[in-house]
């Protein structure tokens, strides 16, 4: 009798001289019973839904829920504890035997393949209108192209499967293959997904894919698809299949670069700001607060910013992770870990609250002393040391630093102390600190810590309108809509805008492509895109390779404030992409490894 295979099974799609009816146990349904009516098959769905990255539990990577490790595995972040995998990338202490590998390739193949069986049985549903049939392999479809876009991004080329699911005992020989071919098969099932489903859904539906989702997915696998190390890209011109095919175009195509412009503009043109606007908030007096404008975004569920969003996630281990040491306090529920540190790469990328970089004589930043300082949101003034006085409102939401005030008003004014003995600190923390010096705040709640409830929100509307900003920048080099996108960003964040009368604009491609990057490190910091960002732009050998900085955690006030190397990273060209997991690439003769694995 076939069986189905729901996708929490422990089966790797690609291991080609594997048999799988053995291990799918005899209680399941079968496919006739699964697909007979619509409570049964809608289970079914949401199991292919479960696919969709937990990024608040990147302290355990992979897994079934996908967890990623791009936080502490770029130039952002870094986790103080050793078991950590993403400390392992970052110093060249992996490969293609390592779990975190072999998980992501097979359990995004597990989702592909269970929305293939979906969309394959979706017709034989009884009490099922025809409409919401189709709109339910929709959702499918959608899932199946987003499972591939995420094993693009961390794999580059891969094997499509095609329309039908495999016999879950078949023997595959199969090449991969090439990146464009995957591009355009994403963008292909994203568009046909798209002219199906709806732009939202009942709030019993939150959640599920639509409309702007798919569209949203659509563009930035066509961005991808433009940048430098997909579009020609010589480095790469010994990835090929065994009968010689190129796996990634040795030929640089402009016309990449425009296609996924149109598909940004197309997606404005037709969500915003009807379904999707940026999200702001006001003081209690009324006013507009960009401070606040950048800080709920994230704590407000499905707000007019979110396009995907995860409910079920790990948020109470990510604010574990966020939350100081605090000794001394009495209640659990200020008392966390601080062990995911930004770093001081980081914590520099954030521009002065005129809105320059720090390096810019201009900007006001002031290296040494301190300063009687309240910043966005505390009540009280302290003595802060200078280079954290009077930057723009998003670093005040990112970056905890020493002596800043915690944000659980329940126990008021607690004040961070990082330095080694400090509440916070190394010394007083044991195994649980910052190795930085700073701490990640991003997407902190307002209560205690250990709480679930809140969604993990996955893509937002700043982030279309920066890929959107980049995009036409490289197609159309003096659009003005690159600077009208990256204004609109930094109008929301309360500092000045460029061509504005104290800030002028960027004048060149050049000089308008490095602010675009610029705004969107410092935008989406800490949100899963810099990871990948540095790759797409051929420049993780630079930033993701040798020292990276924080404060010298070992000692007190004032030796604390120096900045050290905490840690010398190593990246060189094959770490562009994850190597194909060994056992696939041993058992499928057709399958070739990535360069240098």
């Amino acid at each position: 009798m076939k069986k189905l295979l729901y996708i929490l099974l422990a089966i790797g799609l690609l291991s080609s001289c594997r048999k799988y009816l053995d291990q799918v146990p005899d209680d399941r349904l079968t496919i006739e019973e699964t697909f007979r009516t619509w409570a049964t098959a809608q289970r079914f769905l949401d199991n292919v839904y479960s696919r969709i990255p937990d990024e608040f539990g990147q302290r355990n990577p992979g897994d079934n829920t996908n967890r990623g490790l791009w936080t502490g595995g770029c130039d952002e972040a870094d986790y103080v504890w050793g078991f950590v995998q993403s400390n392992d990338v970052n110093i060249g202490n992996w490969d293609a035997k390592s779990g975190f590998v072999g998980d992501y390739w097979r359990n995004f193949y597990k989702g592909i393949r269970a929305a293939s069986v979906f969309i394959d049985n979706a017709d034989k549903i009884i009490d099922l209108t025809p409409e919401l049939k189709e709109q339910a392999k929709a959702q499918a479809r959608a899932l199946r192209a987003m499972y591939y876009f995420y094993l693009m991004r961390i794999y580059g080329p891969v094997v499509l499967m095609g329309e039908k699911p495999v016999a879950v005992d078949a023997t595959l020989q199969v090449p991969r293959n090439s990146f464009e071919e995957c591009v355009n098969y994403v963008a292909d099932e994203l568009q046909k997904a798209a002219a199906i489903l709806p732009v939202d859904y009942s709030s019993d539906k939150l959640g599920h894919i639509t409309k702007g989702i798919a569209l949203a997915f659509r563009a930035n696998a066509l961005m991808y698809g433009a940048s430098p190390l997909y579009n020609g890209n010589t480095d790469l011109a010994v990835l090929k299949n065994k009968d010689g095919k190129q796996l990634i175009g040795q030929t640089y195509n402009p016309q990449k670069w425009k296609d996924a412009a149109a598909a940004y503009k197309a997606f404005i043109d037709e969500f915003v700001p009807g379904t999707y606007h940026l999200f702001t908030k006001n003081d209690a007096n009324g006013n507009f607060d960009p401070y606040l404008s950048c800080r709920d975004v994230f704590l407000t569920d499905w707000n007019p910013e979110v396009i995907l969003a995860r409910p079920d996630n790990s948020l109470g281990s990510r604010q574990y992770e966020m939350t100081p040491y605090h000794s001394g306090q009495d209640s659990r529920d200020v008392r966390g870990s601080g062990g995911l540190g930004a770093t001081q790469n980081m914590v520099d990328a954030f521009f002065t609250k005129n809105g320059r970089s720090i390096d810019d004589p201009l900007s006001g930043y002031v290296k040494t002393g301190y300063s009687d300082f309240r910043a966005p949101n505390d009540k009280v003034t302290q003595s802060i040391y200078n280079q954290w006085v009077n930057r723009e409102p998003r670093f005040y939401v990112n970056i905890t630093y020493d002596g800043s005030i915690w944000l659980n008003k329940s126990y008021p004014n607690i004040v961070t102390r990082l330095y080694n003995t400090g509440n916070s600190g190394k010394k007083t923390g044991g195994n649980d600190y910052t190795p930085t010096g700073y701490i990640v705040r991003k997407a902190m709640g307002l209560d205690k810590w250990d709480i679930g409830g809140r969604t993990l929100m996955l893509i937002r509307l700043a982030e279309i309108f920066l890929s959107y900003a980049e995009c036409v920048n490289e197609a159309d080099p003096g659009n003005p809509d690159a600077l009208k996108y990256i204004n609109l960003i930094r109008e929301r964040a309360g500092i000045p805008q460029y061509g504005s009368a104290s800030l002028p604009a960027p004048i060149g491609q050049a000089a308008m492509r490095d602010a675009i990057r610029k705004e969107r490190r410092v935008e989406l910091a800490f949100e899963n895109n810099r990871f990948f960002d540095v790759r797409r732009w051929k420049m993780a050998e630079q930033t993701e390779n040798g020292p990276i900085y924080g404060l010298n955690i070992s000692a007190d006030l004032p030796d604390f404030l120096k900045v050290v190397p905490f840690e010398t990273r190593v990246f060189n060209k094959r770490h562009y992409f994850f190597p194909i997991p060994s056992d696939d690439v041993d058992n499928d003769r057709e399958l070739i490894q990535n360069p240098g694995w």
